[in-house]
């Protein structure tokens, strides 16, 4: 059973810096694409940043370059995980955040569908 489970998210003063993790069982991240996305209450759930296997690297992709920045996305093999690194929070970062992965060994960013996780909300409040 293929499961993505998110963690890291909390409450975080602006300003600061948050890594969230998503880590996979029954099923192995390598060569798939990973994104990140969020919902912001009462807002449509919009992508983050997106990473796929190219060559011996990654590629990453943000979904808007307004996102262009602040956000890092990294994963790790050994630890079947994908990180969000977040810098300068700011209260409109407010938001659930969710990875997903897609099924397809070899698939490329950027990612729309595939298996989602439930997500971690991040709370950017003083």
């Amino acid at each position: 059973q293929v499961q993505l489970v998110e963690s890291g998210g909390g409450l975080v003063q602006p300003g600061g810096s948050l890594r969230l993790s998503c880590a996979a069982s029954g099923f192995t991240l390598d060569y798939h694409a990973i994104g990140w996305f969020r919902q912001a209450p009462g807002k449509e759930r919009e992508g983050v940043l997106c990473i796929s296997s190219v060559g011996n690297g990654d590629d990453t992709t943000y979904y808007s370059d307004d996102l262009k920045g602040r956000f890092t996305i990294s994963r790790d093999n050994s630890k079947n995980t994908v990180y969000l690194q977040i810098t300068s929070l700011k209260p409109e970062d407010t938001a659930v955040y969710y990875c997903a992965a897609d099924p397809t060994s070899g698939s490329k960013c950027p990612l729309w569908s595939g298996y989602w996780g439930k997500g971690t909300l991040v709370t950017v409040s003083s």
